[in-house]
């Protein structure tokens, strides 16, 4: 009977306790109504989030500010200004002739000369050359010829002179360098030969007269004149020869 009695004893004690602690627990301060909890403060900058591995970090603002573009300078239109080219007002214009002058690679049955052997500059005073124009200046071999001088033919088209005029011209300077490579002698006039089916004028002259000499060439029509060296021929073969060239040149 003893023992029993203690054991209610000794639950009831603990009952107590616990219904003493509950009771304290419901007055503590955490459940006064009085006591609200100030508001969470706002933070003064944006949480910057950390990027996964492999994604580019998020711009900030100092990065995500675009400058303003300076203004692009609009450049003009191609063709909106042309300039034109200054004319002499009293210079006269060149006729448009009905044939021009062409190198080729053959004429009157010659080879043009190619290689070391070939005409590198102009040799002879074309005389004026304006827009328009076209100028020849080549050398021809004879058939088999592999070295000594050569045919030398010097031609213009569009002239704007008298091409009579022109023709004298080139013949000067031709007789010019026929006596400073391997011609002597004076020249004698010029003789008319057959101009061929292109017309015009083509006369030869000597240098000096002999009957195989130098020989010089020269024709002339409407708006073409040309000229040609003949070394160490006669005066009716060059003619000739002269006549098949032109055939090929003047088109």
């Amino acid at each position: 009977m003893q023992s029993a009695r203690s054991g209610s004893v000794t639950r009831l004690a603990v009952v107590g306790a616990v219904a003493a602690v509950l009771a304290l627990s419901a007055c503590g301060p955490e459940n006064d109504d009085s006591a609200v909890p100030p508001p969470p403060t706002r933070p003064t900058t944006e949480p910057v989030s950390t990027p996964s591995a492999g994604q580019p970090a998020a711009p900030t603002a100092s990065t995500t500010a675009r400058p303003t573009a300076p203004p692009t300078a609009t450049a003009p239109s191609p063709g909106s200004a042309k300039p034109t080219a200054p004319t002499s007002p009293t210079a006269p214009t060149a006729p448009t002739g009905k044939r021009q002058v062409v190198e080729t690679r053959t004429a009157g049955g010659l080879a043009r000369t190619t290689g070391p052997d070939a005409v590198s500059d102009v040799p002879v005073d074309p005389g004026e050359m304006r827009d328009g124009m076209h100028l020849v200046v080549a050398n021809y071999d004879r058939a088999g010829q592999t070295s000594g001088r050569r045919i030398l033919l010097v031609a213009v088209d569009n002239v704007p002179e008298d091409p009579a005029k022109r023709r004298e011209h080139l013949w000067r300077g031709l007789i010019d360098y026929a006596q400073q490579h391997g011609s002597t002698g004076d020249p004698t006039s010029g003789v008319p030969y057959a101009a061929g089916p292109l017309g015009g004028s083509l006369e030869c002259l000597q240098l000096p007269a002999a009957p195989t000499t130098d020989v010089l060439c020269g024709w002339s029509d409407a708006s073409t004149a040309g000229v040609a060296l003949f070394p160490k021929s006669t005066p009716a073969e060059a003619a000739a020869l002269f006549a098949g060239m032109r055939g090929d040149i003047e088109k």
